[in-house]
């Protein structure tokens, strides 16, 4: 069973699909910041899909953006789309922050600006291609999804370490 709070939709104008297709996100950083990776698995019936991605230097909370925005990106038509990520960042970012830090010309309510804030610019064009429910699930509590979305986020940062896994130029 998922643990999560309440789930948030963003709807685009024109979904011509009912497909739907569930995605597990998940970003690691060995130290913050360091190298780091970024992991999704995409399923979408008896179908599913790895994808992950590194970066020698980055944060925690970029590789957990772009592993929803890769994964968002991989879909080749408008679907339904269910996100769970462990990233309390991601789901309160694209949910309840980013109305707001766009109507403020993308700075926060303190008046500084958003940090990553290219990313949240990409995650935002990408969810309008979709129907996205958000959901938050407990990181390294059991879910299968989220463990395999952790190991492959983990698997990036040594496959990049070793030079097996090309740098992301997003992260």
């Amino acid at each position: 069973m998922l643990s999560m709070d309440t789930e948030t939709r963003t709807t685009p104008r024109d979904t011509a699909s009912s497909a739907e297709v569930c995605i597990y996100t998940d970003g690691a950083c060995s130290g913050n910041p360091g190298p780091g990776g970024w992991g999704a698995l995409l399923q979408y019936g008896p179908h599913a899909k790895n994808i992950r991605g590194f970066s020698p230097r980055t944060t925690n909370n970029r590789m957990e953006i772009l592993a929803a925005i890769h994964a968002l990106e991989t879909l080749n038509r408008p679907c339904r789309v269910i996100i769970n990520t462990d990233s309390s960042y991601v789901k309160n970012g694209i949910t309840q922050w980013l109305p707001g830090w766009k109507s403020r010309g993308w700075r926060k309510s303190d008046g500084k600006p958003v940090l990553n804030v290219e990313l949240w610019q990409r995650l935002d064009a990408v969810c309008r291609k979709h129907e996205v429910e958000w959901r938050w699930v407990r990181g390294h509590a059991g879910d299968p999804g989220n463990e395999a979305a952790d190991q492959l986020a983990r698997e990036a940062i040594e496959s990049g370490r070793v030079g097996a896994l090309a740098p992301d130029p997003a992260g």
